[in-house]
């Protein structure tokens, strides 16, 4: 069983940056492909960005080319959201998602962290 716990979620200005972080524990997800997702007051939650297992490739919505940052530290466990040039219509809570078959399908999910973008 994997534990997934997301953190660096708050409040930030537009134009400003955050990072979050999701810890993995239970067990080591170094083989596993790692995703961000978020949702929206009223909205259904939707897919931010992704990478595999290795960290060589990388996915993220149209939305957020540019501006975020997907990586990862297999040693330390750990997925890391870097995003910068924030906006309003960022605003969600954001998962982190873990899987187990690789990209496009996950079994673990954290509790998410809210991010809150202030105009």
């Amino acid at each position: 069983q994997v534990q997934l716990v997301e953190s660096g979620g708050g409040l930030v200005q537009a134009g400003g940056s955050l990072r979050l972080s999701c810890a993995a524990s239970g067990r080591t997800v170094s083989s596993y492909a790692m995703g961000w997702f978020r949702q929206a007051p009223g909205k259904e939650r939707e897919f931010v960005t992704a990478i595999s297992w290795s960290g060589g490739s990388t996915y993220y919505r149209d939305s957020v080319k540019g501006r975020f940052t997907i990586s990862r530290d297999n040693a330390k466990n750990t997925v890391y959201l870097q995003m910068n040039s924030l906006k309003p219509e960022d605003t969600a809570v954001y998962y982190c998602a873990a899987g187990r078959q690789g990209l496009g399908s996950y079994d673990y999910w954290g509790q998410g962290t809210q991010v809150t973008v202030s105009s």
